[in-house]
């Protein structure tokens, strides 16, 4: 496979304390990679890395198949990002912010309507910036994350501090930078209902370790399902299949079943139906992507 990022080995350590872990990335190109992990878990050093601003401990980084450390400079001007507190000039027009910037990179002025008009700032493109939303601001400072037309665009929690209304805007704006612009987009978050809407690749970090890494959709498949089952007497139906050797739980008037294909389902009820109980209903709980971010996190803090 063709990877825009990969890692190998990649750690870094501050004294006696390992921030990150033997980290291996590996961002698909044209994906939306989400970058997962509760605060303090290593995201942000990691992207620290990747943009070269600090240095790993041990490890390799390749970016476009090119080796971070040897092609430092050709690499980052084909990488935009917006890491950690994002700056602008409030006093200035969002036009007047990204000349600034451009003259700075070089671009042609045309640029500038360009970016403004991907992430639909154009009507207050001449607007003083301390007039803007938040929203709008973020909308802005991405903005001049592609100015420079990435090929890799890598945000560290964009939505930090957004009302709902700008996390929409946000989040459609991600949604459309691959299939638009052909970018390949890192967005790092601890807010999991937003990678689930935005990202179609996911990577789970947990105490500087990855501990998970592929689709999204593969990630629900390891999912554990749940099944709860109701009858007229749940608990003595629950006791009557421990006798028989089923592997169930009972909590609140309700039979589950972890982990159990159709047919040992369909076998319990029989068994049930066969004893006299009635069965009122039979429901797969399904889990979102945070009940299992926080299983496969807790199972590492345990270890």
């Amino acid at each position: 496979m063709n990877y825009m990022v990969e890692t190998k080995g990649l750690s870094k350590r501050f004294g006696n304390e390992t921030a990150v872990k033997n980290l291996e990335l590996k961002i698909p190109k044209g994906e939306v990679y989400g970058f997962l992990g509760p605060n303090g878990a290593g995201k942000t050093t990691t992207i620290r890395m990747l943009l070269g601003l600090m240095k790993p401990t041990s490890g390799s980084i390749h970016i476009f198949n090119q080796d971070l450390t040897k092609e430092k400079i050709s690499i980052l001007k084909k990488v935009g990002s917006l890491v950690e507190n994002p700056s602008y000039y409030p006093h200035l027009t969002a036009y007047e912010n990204l000349e600034a910037l451009r003259k700075i990179l070089g671009v042609p002025k045309k640029r500038i309507y360009e970016v403004l008009e991907t992430v639909r700032l154009t009507d207050v493109a001449h607007k003083k910036v301390k007039g803007y939303s938040l929203g709008m601001k973020q909308r802005l400072v991405i903005a001049a994350s592609l100015l420079n037309e990435p090929q890799l665009l890598i945000l560290d929690e964009p939505t930090n501090g957004l009302d709902p209304s700008g996390i929409i805007e946000i989040r459609d704006l991600i949604k459309r930078l691959p299939s638009e612009y052909g970018m390949t987009v890192l967005i790092s978050s601890h807010l999991l209902s937003e990678i689930d809407q935005i990202a179609t690749s996911v990577g789970i970090i947990s105490r500087g370790k990855m501990i998970f890494q592929d689709t999204i959709e593969t990630m629900r498949e390891h999912a554990q399902i749940k099944i709860s089952l109701k009858s007229s007497n749940s608990h003595r139906a629950y006791q009557s299949l421990l006798t028989k050797g089923k592997q169930v739980d009972y909590k609140d008037g309700l039979i589950y079943l972890d982990d159990q294909s159709d047919e040992d389902v369909a076998e319990v009820v029989n068994s049930l139906v066969h004893d006299g109980f009635s069965i009122y209903r039979v429901e797969e709980e399904k889990r979102s992507l945070e009940d299992i971010f926080l299983q496969m996190t807790s199972k590492e803090d345990v270890k």
